[in-house]
C-alpha cells in the first residue's frame, strides 16, 4: 500500500482548500490503516485554517471527525481486524502511562495528547487529519462503529457528539433532569439528540424562533428566543444544567441566573475571547461555571454504543470534496442543518502513487 494519498488542505492561514498529495507513516506493530468514507466538517476546522486559535502549521489537513474501513493491521494489533468498521476523533496518541491515559482520559495526558490534525507525533512528524483518502493510527485510539450505526451520520459524533455527551454524563443527566441547550448548531443539536435519549427533560434557548420546529422535531420539550429579555424572567431557577454550545461571546449572567441551585453552567462552544460574569451570580445560587474538553477514547466508544442503541445519528448534509469551500462559507453563515459530511471517496485520485 502506498504511502501518498490525496487530500483536502489549506496552504497557508485563510487559504481557500485545495487537493494536495500527503504522506502518511508506514503502518507500524500497533497502526491501523483506515479508508475513509466520511469526515465531518466541525466548526473548529474552521477557526484553525484561519489561523484565529494559534500554533497552526501549515500546508494542514482538517478533520478530526472521521468513520472508514480498516485496509490493514501491524502485527500486534488483535482489536481490530480488516474489514472492519471503525472511526478516529479528536486525538491519534498519547503517552499511555500517566495517570490520565491509565483512567482512560487521555485527553489530559501529562505528556500532551497528539492531536489528529495540526500536532506533531512522538516522532516529530506532523499530523494530517481525515479530509484525505486513507489515514494511519494506533489502534487504541480507533473506535468500533456498531452495526446499525450509518459511518455517515456516525462522523460527527466523534466530536459533535462526544463534545455534549461527555458533559451529560459527569453532571449526571438521567430521567427527568432539566437541560438547557443555548444554541441548535452542530453541537446544539447533537446536546438536544443526546439528552432527550437520556430521558432529561430538555429546552432549547436561541437568539430567535427560527429553529423553533426543528428543535421540538430533535426531541426538545421546550423552546424559548432569547431576542427578548423578557423570557428569562419567566425561566429562572428553572435548569439543573445550561449547556453552552454556541462559538460566540454571550453575557453569562441571564443563564446562570437560569439553574437551579446548585446547577451547572458548562462551556463547549468557544468564541476565541474572554467570557465574563458577576461571581453573585454563581454565589447566590451555589452555581457552577464548568468546561469540558471532548472525551477519552473509552467514554468515545461508550458514546458510539449508546447512539446505535438509542438510534441517535448527526442531521447532517453530504457534500463532494469539491464544494468544500463552499461549505466552510455556509457554516460561518450558520446555513447549514446542521452537520456537514464530506464523502472521501471525492477527493483527489485513487491510481495516485
Amino acid at each position: 500500500m502506498s504511502n501518498i494519498t490525496y487530500a483536502i488542505g489549506a496552504p497557508k492561514p485563510g487559504a481557500p482548500l485545495e487537493t494536495m498529495a500527503i504522506e502518511r507513516r508506514g503502518l507500524g506493530p500497533d497502526d491501523v490503516a483506515i479508508d475513509i468514507a466520511y469526515v465531518g466538517l466541525c466548526h473548529s476546522d474552521i477557526h484553525t485554517v484561519r489561523g484565529e486559535w494559534g500554533d497552526a502549521q501549515f500546508p494542514m489537513v482538517p478533520g478530526h471527525e472521521i468513520t472508514g474501513v480498516v485496509a490493514a493491521i501491524g502485527p500486534e494489533v488483535t482489536r481490530h481486524q480488516v474489514g472492519d468498521r471503525v472511526a478516529v476523533g479528536y486525538m491519534v496518541d498519547s503517552c499511555g502511562v500517566c495517570r490520565h491515559c491509565l483512567a482512560g482520559t487521555e485527553q489530559f495526558c501529562l505528556r500532551g495528547h497528539v492531536t489528529t490534525y495540526n500536532g506533531l507525533g512522538y516522532d516529530g512528524r506532523p499530523t494530517h487529519g481525515g479530509y484525505s483518502r486513507r489515514i494511519v493510527v494506533r489502534d487504541r485510539f480507533v473506535c468500533r462503529v456498531p452495526d446499525g450505526l450509518a459511518l455517515d451520520v456516525a462522523a460527527p459524533l466523534l466530536c459533535a457528539g462526544i463534545t455534549t455527551y461527555a458533559p451529560l454524563r459527569r453532571w449526571g443527566v438521567e430521567p427527568g433532569t432539566r437541560v438547557a441547550v443555548v444554541g441548535l448548531g452542530g453541537l446544539g443539536h447533537m446536546a438536544v439528540k443526546l439528552a432527550v435519549a437520556m430521558g432529561a427533560d430538555v429546552s432549547v434557548l436561541s437568539r430567535t424562533t427560527a429553529k423553533m420546529a426543528d428543535a421540538l422535531w430533535l426531541g426538545a420539550h421546550e423552546f424559548h428566543a432569547t431576542c427578548a429579555p423578557s423570557v428569562f424572567d419567566g425561566l429562572r431557577g428553572r435548569f439543573e444544567l445550561v449547556l453552552l454550545t454556541v462559538p460566540a461571546r454571550l453575557p453569562l449572567d441571564p443563564y446562570l441566573e437560569t439553574l437551579r441551585v446548585g446547577g451547572v453552567l458548562v462551556l463547549v462552544g468557544l468564541p476565541g475571547e474572554p467570557l465574563s460574569f458577576d461571581p453573585f451570580s454563581l454565589v447566590d445560587n451555589n452555581a457552577v461555571v464548568a468546561g469540558s474538553l471532548v472525551g477519552g477514547i473509552a467514554e468515545t466508544q461508550q458514546l458510539l454504543d449508546f447512539c446505535a442503541e438509542h438510534r441517535v445519528g448527526a442531521e447532517i448534509e453530504t457534500i463532494s470534496a469539491d464544494q468544500i469551500n463552499a461549505a466552510y462559507a455556509r457554516v460561518l453563515d450558520g446555513e447549514v442543518r446542521y452537520r456537514f459530511v464530506m464523502d472521501a471517496s471525492t477527493i483527489g485520485d485513487e491510481r495516485l502513487t
